[in-house]
């Protein structure tokens, strides 16, 4: 599957400026070929990036710097991103109001990858129409959980696990079109370890949706903070 992502792309510039190249084409057609290879450039640099990312994460040793992160103000602008992404109306994915604005310590870069990932994976599973929905909530005053659930394609209950495994991708599903490395949820997974929460998924079934939560510890104390800051990766 990673192969394919990464000579699909390739080819398809390839065979586009080899027709620019060997014949006379009229400027209207000529800006769809632009636009065609530039969407495939696109598509090549972000498989590039997750596979450098899932590297990068598995090697990770050292301490970083960690700083307070608001979550709510993070996942509106991942939201604003995969709705320019996608060319989705602001009513596609919607967050939920939220009372307060829950912080986490940890990199902000890192969480950004894990929350995008989410993101554009609902879209993607979206084949029929898009409406996710993204909630935030306190748990036991230590711990804020993010859902993201989405009205699309669903998962088996033997699937919840395995789906974040590295690489993997549900078998048999009906979406043949749908492009992907397996990397996506495995980086949620391994971003949301390494700061001390988990990724886990829901679904009632095929056709029905899913339900994706990523569990964090919540930053209310300087203590806390303090603790989060030398949290080692899992």
């Amino acid at each position: 599957a990673v192969t394919h992502e990464l000579k699909t792309p390739i080819a398809s510039i390839r065979l586009y400026l080899e027709t620019l190249q060997r014949r006379p084409v009229e400027e209207s057609q000529r800006q769809d070929f632009y636009k065609i290879m530039l969407a495939d450039s696109d598509r090549l640099l972000a498989t590039v990036e997750q596979v450098l990312k899932a590297g990068q994460l598995g090697q990770r040793h050292r301490q970083q710097n960690r700083t307070a992160i608001d979550l709510v103000a993070l996942l509106t602008d991942c939201i604003a991103v995969t709705l320019r992404r996608h060319h989705l109306p602001p009513d596609s994915i919607v967050l939920e109001p939220v009372d307060v604005h829950p912080h986490v310590i940890g990199l902000p870069e890192d969480l950004r990858t894990a929350l995008l990932n989410l993101l554009d994976n609902a879209v993607k599973y979206s084949p029929e129409g898009v409406h996710v929905r993204c909630a935030l909530a306190i748990d036991r005053a230590t711990w804020v959980a993010l859902t993201i659930t989405d009205t699309g394609v669903g998962l088996p209950p033997d699937q919840f696990k395995r789906i974040f495994k590295r690489f993997y991708r549900v078998p048999g599903r009906p979406l043949s079109k749908i492009k992907g490395t397996g990397l996506g949820l495995f980086l949620v997974r391994t971003i949301a370890r390494q700061h001390g929460g988990n990724a886990t998924a829901t679904s009632s079934g095929a056709g029905r949706g899913s339900t994706i939560t990523l569990t964090l510890p919540l930053a209310t104390t300087k203590l806390q903070s303090s603790l989060y800051l030398n949290l080692c990766p899992v």
